[in-house]
């Protein structure tokens, strides 16, 4: 007799060439992920090969019971790492029967940016570098910590080891190798300085992929928690008090600022990110203002500064970039919670497009 964890477990290619596709997208609370599988003929390695879908969208705060048809258009393939075999994850984004995006499609407007030739021909590189919390499920609590009560002061856990130190490893584990089986430009994962904190990288990746990547990699790991029992949160202050909170640093260069001479690329670049100071921060994440305190590495939220391998400034320049007179900066602005499409093309709109 077959058990539960062996019919999960199926290899399908053993008795058909059918494949499950689970089509994912962002629901309207915007950090709300949604999903739902349905079946292909066959393998598929374009999403120009993949059929259109629909979903309510009055059950996702998306659209009127009246006119609650939403259509999925598939954007970027990645191998399951759930279901394996030829069986893929698709990230969407939603339009409305008439072809229109939904107000909640954040893509479709990061994709404009994006092939804007200028950008085009600067190939905007992103390194995205994802904090999160882990929960105990039912009292929202961060794993390792006892209940109702508080650890030992920040210190011993960042990149820490040991029972007394690092709280969820097997599941930081889990999700680091499903993104590199997916095919995620996955670059590293470390315990962050609040207990029971963690983060990953992604990148580097070009242009609208780095936001697909984060968001299927967000996916990844929320189903990672479901089976394990306890809850992911990308607030970016989960904790009140005197603990960090939890950002999405964002690395970035161009063409031109990874050239010789570079240097003075970046300088300009970050010129005009102070200017917008406001306008970017408005976009970086709900309830920023709670860990963009000026204090835990942060810079306050009213104030822009720079400066190199400064950790509680704005922008940092790191002391490579300085002495090879080209290179990356880090934008440390955006909250854990932000939305990916927006943060990344927001910075190659102001960076390579915008004229002040």
């Amino acid at each position: 007799m077959s058990s539960l964890s062996d019919l999960v477990n199926l290899n399908l290619s053993d008795a058909t060439d059918k494949i499950i596709a689970e089509y994912i997208w962002v629901g309207g609370s915007g950090m709300d992920m949604r999903s739902k599988a349905r079946t292909l003929p066959g393998p598929v390695t374009d999403p120009s090969q993949l059929p259109k879908w629909n979903y309510d969208g009055s059950s996702t705060g998306q659209a009127p019971g009246v006119d609650s048809e939403v259509i999925l258009y598939p954007q970027a393939i990645f191998k399951d790492p759930f279901r394996r075999g030829n069986n893929i994850l698709v990230m969407c984004d939603a339009y409305t029967p008439a072809g229109e995006p939904i107000s909640t499609n954040k893509r479709h407007a990061a994709a404009k940016v994006f092939s804007h030739p200028d950008v085009v021909a600067e190939v905007p590189w992103y390194g995205i570098e994802q904090e999160y919390t882990l929960l105990q499920k039912d009292v929202n609590w961060p794993v390792g910590w006892p209940i109702g009560g508080y650890p030992g002061p920040q210190g011993p856990y960042y990149c820490g080891i040991g029972a007394d130190k690092s709280f969820g490893r097997d599941i930081v584990d889990s999700h680091y190798k499903a993104c590199i089986y997916a095919g995620i430009t996955i670059s590293g994962i470390n315990g962050e300085v609040m207990p029971g904190q963690w983060e990953f990288q992604v990148g580097p990746a070009v242009g609208i992929s780095a936001a697909d990547e984060i968001w299927v990699a967000r996916y990844i790991l929320e189903r990672i928690t479901e089976i394990a029992g306890v809850v992911v949160s990308f607030d970016p202050k989960p904790i009140p008090g005197d603990w960090n909170g939890a950002g999405a640093h964002c690395n970035y260069s161009t063409k031109t600022m990874r050239e010789d001479g570079g240097y003075e690329i970046i300088k300009k670049a970050i010129d005009k990110l102070g200017l917008r100071h406001k306008e970017h921060i408005a976009a970086y994440g709900e309830g920023n203002e709670r860990r963009l305190t000026g204090r835990h590495e942060t810079a306050d939220i009213n104030t822009f500064l720079w400066g190199v391998a400064n950790r509680g400034a704005s922008i940092r320049v790191g002391r490579d970039t300085e002495k090879e007179g080209k290179g990356y900066f880090e934008d440390r602005r955006p909250a854990s919670n932000m939305d990916p499409y927006i943060v990344t093309s927001m910075i190659a709109e102001t960076t390579i497009l915008w004229n002040p």
